[in-house]
């Protein structure tokens, strides 16, 4: 057992949140129980995944993508206004971490995937260091290389052409990150790898002359999180559990 506010606030020191500009708050964003013993971690606060909590008799729910988005519509009514009330019904709290979750050197979901595809970290895409620039240790085709993502993905990725060259500088950003391409090949990456993919996104990589691959906003994010949880179980000795809810986008 942990207390709420020691977790919190290790989340919160070793996530450095106060160093990112981000479009939703990021930490405890409902309340729930003082105390912790199970912690379920997930993508997004779906419905479905506070269901899966709530069978765990879960304390804590841990994801990427919480509430209260920039723009978004304030009022706890419809959809939201359920998932919140079954949080609040289970005396359950939910943390959230969107941007710093993406960034963290070790944690992150891009730091994550740097592991899973052998790439090498050269470089950060941004001045928040959310997404990378590095290198394969050895050049690989594209076709080959898409393979290794859909493997590691379990996820057909989308893949657009660049030209006949081979996979060696690649830039990644999880999730929708299709806008970081003009940036990355500035950079001089000749691969680009994102969750997401806009009409305009094939045209710009068709031109720019890198190789572009779509693997999915959810796919790539899963790690990240769950990373988190498994940190935080072993520190403080807790019941955690990473609950993937299926999402083909």
């Amino acid at each position: 057992m942990a207390s709420l506010e020691s977790i919190v606030n290790y989340c919160n020191r070793t996530l450095v949140i106060d160093q990112f500009k981000d479009y939703s708050p990021n930490g405890l964003q409902i309340e729930g129980n003082a105390e912790v013993n199970c912690i379920v971690a997930g993508v997004t606060a779906s419905a479905a995944l506070i269901d899966a909590a709530i069978e765990h008799k879960a304390d804590l729910l841990l994801v990427h993508h919480g509430y209260f988005w920039q723009g978004e519509d304030p009022c706890l009514v419809g959809m939201k206004g359920r998932r919140v009330s079954a949080l609040i019904k289970n005396n359950m709290s939910l943390l959230a971490y969107h941007l710093p979750l993406d960034a963290h050197q070790e944690l992150g979901n891009n730091a994550q995937l740097a592991q899973l595809f052998d790439l090498t970290v050269d470089d950060k895409l941004d001045k928040q260091g959310v997404g990378n620039i590095g290198h394969l240790s050895k050049p690989m085709r594209l076709s080959d290389f898409s393979e290794k993502v859909a493997v590691k993905l379990a996820r057909e990725p989308l893949v657009i052409s660049g030209g006949d060259h081979l996979v060696s500088k690649v830039g990644w950003c999880s999730g929708g990150a299709q806008k970081y391409l003009s940036k990355a090949a500035a950079m001089g990456v000749d691969t680009f790898l994102s969750g997401e993919i806009s009409e305009n996104t094939t045209h710009e990589a068709r031109e720019l002359g890198i190789h572009y691959l779509a693997a999915g906003h959810h796919a790539t994010e899963r790690y990240g999180v769950r990373a988190l949880a498994e940190q935080l179980g072993k520190k403080f000795n807790l019941s955690q559990y990473f609950i993937d809810i299926a999402n083909p986008v």
